[in-house]
C-alpha cells in the first residue's frame, strides 16, 4: 500500500489541507475496509479499477469514477473490486464552501458525482485532464488551476467560523463548546448555524472528531502506553468515555483495533496525517 500526501500552493492553503494518493496492488483476496471520520469533505477520483461501497452487510453500489465524498459522521465500509490507484483533494473543515453553491451539509454521508456538483462540461473536463495526466505533479497543477478557477470569494469564510475551526484543529478536539463560545451561551445557536451552513458538522461534533483523530494517531503511533493514558491525555471524562467514541467513529473497542483487517486502510490514511 503506498500513500503519500502533497501540500497545495499558498494560493490554496486556507482551504486545502493536501492532495493524496493511494495505490494498491490488486490481491487475489479483496478486503473490505472500514473508513472512519476525520472532519474534512474530498474530492476523489478513482484512477484504477472501480470500488466498491456498501450501504448494507450484502448491498452495496459502485461509487462514481469522480466525486465528492462529504462529511462522515460514522464509519463506511468499501471494497476495491482490482487494482486501487487514487488521486484525490483533502479540504479542511469549512475549506469546500468557497468552490460550490450547493449546500455542505446536503453532501453529508454520501459521494456526490462531481457533475452534480460543479457544471456539467467543467467536471466532465478537470476529470479528463486528471485520468490522462501524466503523472501526480501534472494532476495536481489541473486540480490547483480548476479550483483557483472556481473559488467564487475567499471572504466567504466567515472569520468567526474560521477563526472557531483553527482553534478546535491547534487544541487537538481539546476544547469544549463552551470554551469555544468564551462563556457567552448566546452565541450558540448563530455559531452552530454557521458550522451546519459551511463546515456540515457542529462545533462540537467537529471537536469530538479531530479529538477521536488525535487519539487515533496516538495509539498508531504508540504513543501512549496504556487506554487509560491515553483517554486523560486527550482529556476524555474518563476511560470509558474515550472507548465509547472510539467505538461510534470506528465501529469497534481500541484494544482489537490492530487485529482487524479491516482496518488497514484507515491505519494507513491516518497514522501521520
Amino acid at each position: 500500500m503506498d500513500y503519500q500526501t502533497f501540500p497545495p500552493d499558498k494560493d490554496l492553503r486556507e482551504f486545502v489541507k493536501c492532495f493524496w494518493t493511494l495505490k494498491v496492488p490488486k490481491g487475489p483476496n479483496p478486503q473490505r475496509q472500514r473508513i472512519v471520520p476525520d472532519g474534512c469533505i474530498e474530492i476523489i477520483f478513482t484512477l484504477g479499477d472501480d470500488v466498491k461501497r456498501f450501504v448494507s452487510k450484502r448491498k452495496y453500489i459502485i461509487q462514481p469514477r469522480s466525486m465528492v465524498l462529504g462529511q462522515i459522521t460514522e464509519p463506511f465500509y468499501i471494497e476495491p473490486i482490482g487494482i486501487v490507484d487514487v488521486f484525490a483533494i483533502r479540504f479542511f473543515p469549512g475549506g469546500f464552501i468557497p468552490f460550490t453553491t450547493l449546500s455542505i451539509k446536503d453532501l453529508e454521508n454520501k459521494e456526490t458525482k462531481l457533475e452534480a456538483v460543479f457544471e456539467k462540461n467543467v467536471a466532465t473536463d478537470l476529470e479528463r485532464k486528471i485520468t490522462h495526466a501524466a503523472n501526480t505533479e501534472e494532476r495536481i497543477q489541473h486540480a490547483q488551476a480548476f479550483l483557483l478557477n472556481q473559488l467564487r470569494d475567499s471572504e466567504i469564510i466567515d472569520n468567526i467560523l474560521k477563526s472557531t475551526v483553527d482553534l478546535i484543529f491547534s487544541s487537538k478536539g481539546r476544547i469544549s463548546i463552551h470554551e469555544l463560545l468564551k462563556n457567552d451561551p448566546s452565541k450558540r445557536r448563530q455559531l452552530e448555524r454557521k458550522f451546519s451552513k459551511s463546515v456540515g458538522l457542529g462545533p462540537k461534533q467537529l471537536a469530538r472528531i479531530i479529538r477521536f483523530q488525535t487519539a487515533l494517531r496516538m495509539l498508531l503511533n504508540n504513543e501512549i502506553e496504556n487506554l487509560t493514558n491515553l483517554a486523560y491525555e486527550n482529556e476524555y471524562y474518563d476511560q470509558a468515555h474515550f472507548i465509547k467514541d472510539f467505538r461510534e467513529f470506528t465501529g469497534i473497542n481500541p484494544n482489537k483495533f490492530f487485529k482487524d483487517k479491516e482496518l488497514n486502510l484507515s491505519t494507513e490514511l491516518y497514522a501521520k496525517d
